[in-house]
């Protein structure tokens, strides 16, 4: 199982947030790019980028600092947040980035994934299901609709999707564990399709339970506040990952 870090932006800045609120900021660095490369330094085999103006926006928003990223680091970098076209897909390309996350639109207008897979392909295109008590949460968090996260998550691997992000609001920076029985559910749901858990995070213990659920599917898990905080290090989870519980 990989760990990803994830770098959060706000306002070209690096944040986290308290389960999505804007209102409950905490702010870890004036340069994303220069954190870019801690990371990589680490041994990241990816980050995990998030624009949070954009996600509130509906459009990419920090492009300068993706654009900074980018120029710094070898390793590919995923990010989400407000890409709600092909066209902010396109930008983001050229910007560097390797991959896009569709969230919202992939809720709202399904019928749009099937159209990035046909001309972006398949392994440039990521979902995105955030699940508050397990219906899917759109517009950066701030809304909640009345689709179930597991029946996104089917419809989506029936369009060609071929990786989901899955996000339990509830444990986002809150440092409660991660959401094993929502995000073994959805492994088992969707068996074809690999799984990648974020949220939760506080230790590296906590990466070892999800490697030891033994799920073939369960590509990965996000981790940002623990790290951030200094409750443990990309070493650590990287370990403990390994070696599961």
């Amino acid at each position: 199982m990989l760990i990803f870090p994830a770098i959060d932006m706000r306002n070209g800045r690096c944040v986290r947030l308290f389960r999505g609120d804007y209102n409950c900021e905490t702010v870890y660095g004036e340069s994303p790019a220069a954190q870019a490369v801690i990371w990589q330094q680490e041994g990241a085999p990816l980050i995990h980028l998030v624009d949070l103006d954009g996600a509130k926006a509906g459009h990419p928003v920090n492009t300068d600092s993706i654009r900074e990223i980018c120029k710094n680091v070898t390793i590919p970098c995923e990010i989400g947040g407000g890409i709600r076209t092909e066209k902010d897909a396109e930008l983001l390309f050229d910007l560097g980035i390797s991959r896009v996350i569709l969230g919202t639109v992939a809720c709202e207008n399904p019928e749009l994934v099937t159209s990035f897979i046909r001309n972006f392909g398949a392994e440039r295109l990521v979902v995105g299901i955030d699940a508050r008590d397990g219906m899917v949460a759109v517009r950066g968090w701030l809304e909640t609709s009345r689709v179930k996260a597991l029946d996104l998550a089917a419809q989506m691997v029936e369009a060609g999707v071929r990786r989901i992000i899955f996000t339990d609001i509830a444990t986002d920076g809150a440092f409660t564990g991660p959401s094993i029985v929502p995000t073994s559910e959805l492994c088992r749901a969707v068996p074809e399709c690999s799984i990648i858990a974020s949220g939760g995070v506080s230790a590296a213990g906590d990466a070892a339970k999800l490697a030891a659920l033994g799920l073939s599917n369960l590509e990965g898990v996000i981790v940002g506040k623990a790290l951030y905080d200094g409750r443990t290090t990309y070493k650590e989870l990287l370990a403990a990952a390994e070696r599961g519980e």
